[in-house]
């Protein structure tokens, strides 16, 4: 039988393709005669540079020039990080397309203490600016942005100012393309917007996140005076802290992540080819129906006729919604560990032990 491998990262413990090494570990014991690929995948989150790269055989031994630049490679630039201690972020460049991924400068795992109302309120997408800025050094003719797993919520305001302000950010982006990768729909403000909706994961309380709505509301209407239409109530505006709206403004378009890494780890053949998809992420619930990658894989496994299983750090979905998007099974290496504690603790071992107990189980 042939088993994919497809999981996404699973928050701040494990990345895409640690899981899914984890998972594949974990079915092999169980059934060792099973052909078992391994397809990391990313919604445009955590993991995306690290997936892109896993895709492409010479991406670790960049080609050069006539100059002697590379024209495709992994690079490291040094960015402020979002409490301002420089950090290096690592992003691809590949045939004159940039893919940056905006955790590597702002990620809730770049913060040096645990999320507070205070950091809430303090972070900023700065590094994000600033790794676009080395894109359109490096020559980038297109430039896509990974939203997702931040830690500020900022609007992107500190992403526009690395990059000189409105009005000269938008020149220097001139004749580049410029995707925000995300798959994430809620807008900038409001009920479903970036504070109230993803502002209590960051740390913020009621207070910071009513503060933080008054901020994006004000950054909202300079974004409006200087691109002449809205774009904070655009679907994706506010994936990782509303930076999606700042590059809406700037004239990105927005393309699904999970699409993205799709084509790279040329995911509707390998779905079509499996016996069984196996995904899975830190967090299954209703946000995860709203088109995240999980979902979006189990459909695409669905329109082929493979059943795809879900083994996800919590599981707050029922059985019956997760069958509506395809989904035959869906496992909770909490309940399986006993605790969070003890899921986080173990994050790999626990994954490639619940793994392989599903896999003992597979009667497909």
């Amino acid at each position: 039988m042939r088993v994919l491998i497809a999981p996404d990262s699973f928050g701040e413990t494990l990345t895409a393709v640690q899981a899914a090494d984890a998972m594949a570990a974990g079915w092999s014991a169980a059934r060792p005669g099973d052909d078992v690929v391994l397809a990391p995948q990313s919604d445009g989150g955590p993991g995306f540079v690290d997936v892109i790269a896993g895709t492409v055989s010479d991406l670790q031994t960049a080609d050069l020039d006539a100059t002697g630049a590379r024209t495709t490679g992994i690079r490291t630039t040094w960015v402020d990080g979002p409490l301002d201690s420089p950090t290096d972020a690592r992003w691809a460049l590949v045939e004159g397309v940039a893919y940056i991924e905006s955790a590597q400068a702002v990620g809730l795992a770049l913060l040096e203490v645990p999320p507070t109302p205070e950091t809430a309120l303090h972070a900023h997408s700065r590094g994000v600016g600033q790794l676009i800025a080395a894109a359109i050094d490096a020559g980038a003719q297109r430039i896509v942005v990974g939203l997702g797993g931040s830690c500020c919520t900022d609007g992107g305001r500190g992403m526009v100012t690395a990059l000189d302000g409105l009005d000269r950010a938008r020149q220097r982006l001139d004749g580049i393309d410029v995707v925000a990768a995300t798959d994430v729909e809620h807008p900038l403000l409001g009920e479903h917007g970036a504070a109230r909706v993803f502002g209590p994961q960051k740390g913020a309380d009621g207070a910071a996140i009513e503060i933080l709505e008054q901020r994006n509301a004000a950054w909202a209407a300079e974004l409006r005076e200087a691109c002449g239409r809205d774009v904070d109530d655009l679907p994706g505006a506010g994936a990782a802290g509303g930076i999606g709206a700042a590059l809406f403004a700037l004239g990105a378009a927005r393309e699904s992540g999970a699409a993205v890494v799709a084509r790279f780890t040329d995911q509707a053949r390998q779905v079509a080819s499996a016996d069984v998809v196996l995904t899975g992420e830190g967090r299954f619930d209703q946000q995860s129906l709203r088109g995240k990658l999980v979902t979006s894989l189990s459909r695409t496994a669905a329109v082929a006729g493979v059943p795809a299983i879900v083994i996800a750090g919590q599981v707050d979905v029922d059985d019956e919604a997760a069958r509506e998007v395809g989904i035959v099974a869906a496992f909770s290496v909490t309940d399986f560990a006993g605790s969070v504690e003890q899921a986080m603790a173990e994050a790999a071992g626990q994954l490639e032990a619940l793994t392989s107990r599903v896999g003992d189980e597979w009667k497909g």
